[in-house]
């Protein structure tokens, strides 16, 4: 299925992104790159793909740091307001299916920060929310998701090293029933499941059908 590369304005700069549309979508759903990878990575291109095979379009976008090539990801107010702006966009080209927010990692996180400020989504998925960071479990980034009350799915690996099982549990039951955990079986932060060998488009369409699944039960 075509892509279409877009710009889109934050603050004093602009941003890529890349639309998918499939005829008629069910919802559109926004995606966030993780802290190390901009959109065009094969995980979530894989993903991206599979998402319109189901009806579903998507929107990927580059946090400004990735746009300008550096390597540390943007404080939140500016990866916040990215996100504002790239949902704003992603309103414009839809005829008024449900618009819903995602991302790996950082992206997920960024996020649920911009839900939890006010920033209109059906609902937020997680493609491997980073609780915390790996060996430091004591300093959990949870605050703001207790403040969310828009349906989430957590899709995480059971090998993750930034979200301890027990604690990750812990945070989803505290949340309520909005809230959603499916684990991965063997999965690590990249859902990468040791001794499987799959490439990494491969691995993102693998998750998918959990995805596909949550936005049809929460339509």
């Amino acid at each position: 299925m075509p892509e279409t590369s877009l710009r889109i304005a934050v603050n004093e700069v602009e941003i890529s992104a890349l639309s998918i549309r499939p005829d008629h979508p069910s919802a559109t759903l926004v995606v966030a790159h993780g802290a190390g990878a901009g959109m065009e990575h094969p995980f979530l291109q894989g993903f991206a793909e599979a998402m319109a095979d189901e009806g579903v379009a998507t929107l990927r976008f580059n946090f400004p740091y990735r746009e300008a090539g550096r390597r540390f990801p943007d404080r939140p107010p500016l990866a916040v307001a990215a996100w504002r702006a790239v949902m704003d966009q992603a309103a414009g080209l839809s005829n008024g299916e449900p618009l819903w927010a995602s991302g790996k990692s950082f992206g997920g996180r960024m996020a649920s920060m911009a839900v939890a400020e006010g920033m209109p989504a059906r609902g937020l998925v997680y493609l491997g929310y980073p609780l915390h960071a790996p060996g430091k479990p004591e300093k959990l980034r949870d605050e703001h998701l207790y403040g969310v009350t828009v349906p989430m799915l957590f899709l995480q690996g059971t090998r993750d090293t930034f979200a301890t099982p027990e604690l990750l549990e812990g945070v989803v039951e505290k949340i309520g029933p909005t809230a959603t955990l499916q684990w991965c079986e063997g999965g690590d932060h990249s859902f990468a499941v040791k001794g499987v060998k799959r490439g990494a488009a491969e691995v993102g369409a693998s998750l998918v059908p959990a995805v596909a699944a949550f936005l049809r039960a929460n339509p």
